[in-house]
C-alpha cells in the first residue's frame, strides 16, 4: 500500500488569517493521524506565511507516524531540519516568494550542491528525497547525488488527466521504472486529488508515498477531514 502523508500548510494559512490559534495546527496533525493518515508533511517558506519555523519544532513532539519537512535547502532551512530531525526531508527548489512549487530540480546542474546537502542530512539520520520532473536524465542525475528517494512532481499529470488525456501518465511510468532500476524510492505530490489518485497509484510501480495538501484540505471542506483521509487510503490500497 502507498502511504498517505498529509500536507497541513493550508491549515496554517487559515490559522494565520486571523492571527490566533484557530484552527489549532497541532490538534489537526494529531487528528489526521488518528483518522489513519500515515504521515504529516509541512513546507515552511522563508516568509513563514503559512507554516512557521516554530510549528516545525512543535510538531516534532506531535507526529508519531512519519514527519516530512519540505523546502529549499537554504541555510535557515538546513538548520531547522537538523534541529527537528524529521524522518524525511524533501528538497524543493522554490524561488523566494513562490506561491507554490512550480518545477523540480535540475539534478545535473545542481548535482554538487545537492550531493553536499544530502550527505549532511544523511549523516544526521534523515532520509532524503528530491523533488523532480519525470525526465529520465534528471532521474539519473538524482541517483548520482546519493539521495534515498525522489518525489515526482505531478502537476503536469494532473492537468492532462483533467483534460481527459490519460496518456499524461506515460512520462511518470517511465521515470518510475528507471528509478526502480536505479534503486531510488519513489514518492509523488502536487495536484493529486481524489479524482486522479487511484489512476496514478495503479500505474506507478512501487509508489511508496504521496504527499497531498491543497486538494485534500479543499475536499475536506465538503466531506469532512476524517472521511477524506480514509477515502484517500482506500484509493491507495
Amino acid at each position: 500500500m502507498t502511504k498517505l502523508s498529509v500536507n497541513i500548510n493550508k491549515i496554517a494559512t487559515l490559522r494565520n488569517a486571523r492571527g490566533g490559534n484557530v484552527p489549532d495546527l497541532l490538534k489537526v496533525a494529531v487528528d489526521i493521524q488518528r483518522f489513519g493518515g500515515q504521515g504529516i508533511t509541512i513546507h515552511p517558506r522563508p516568509d513563514e506565511r503559512h507554516i512557521r519555523y516554530q510549528d516545525a519544532r512543535d510538531l516534532k513532539a506531535i507526529v508519531t507516524t512519519e514527519y516530512n519537512i519540505e523546502g529549499n535547502p537554504q541555510h535557515n532551512f538546513i538548520d531547522l531540519v537538523l534541529e527537528c530531525k524529521p524522518d524525511q526531508v524533501t528538497l524543493v527548489p522554490d524561488a523566494i516568494g513562490a506561491i507554490t512549487s512550480s518545477a523540480g530540480w535540475d539534478t545535473i546542474k545542481n548535482q554538487e550542491y545537492l550531493t553536499e546537502v544530502i550527505q549532511e542530512f544523511q549523516r544526521n539520520g534523515i532520509r532524503t528525497s528530491i523533488f523532480v520532473d519525470p525526465v529520465l536524465e534528471i532521474i539519473e542525475g538524482a541517483k548520482k547525488t546519493g539521495t534515498d528517494r525522489i518525489e515526482l512532481y505531478t502537476e503536469a499529470f494532473a492537468h492532462q488527466y483533467d483534460l481527459g488525456n490519460k496518456n499524461g501518465i506515460d512520462p511518470y511510468v517511465k521515470a518510475a521504472e528507471l528509478a526502480n532500476e536505479l534503486g531510488l524510492g519513489i514518492n509523488a505530490g502536487h495536484d493529486l486529488s481524489l479524482d486522479n489518485i487511484q489512476f496514478f497509484k495503479q500505474n506507478i510501480p512501487s509508489l511508496l508515498e504521496v504527499s497531498i495538501g491543497h486538494a485534500l484540505i479543499s475536499e475536506a471542506l465538503y466531506l469532512g477531514l476524517d472521511n477524506v483521509v480514509n477515502m484517500y487510503l482506500n484509493k491507495l490500497k
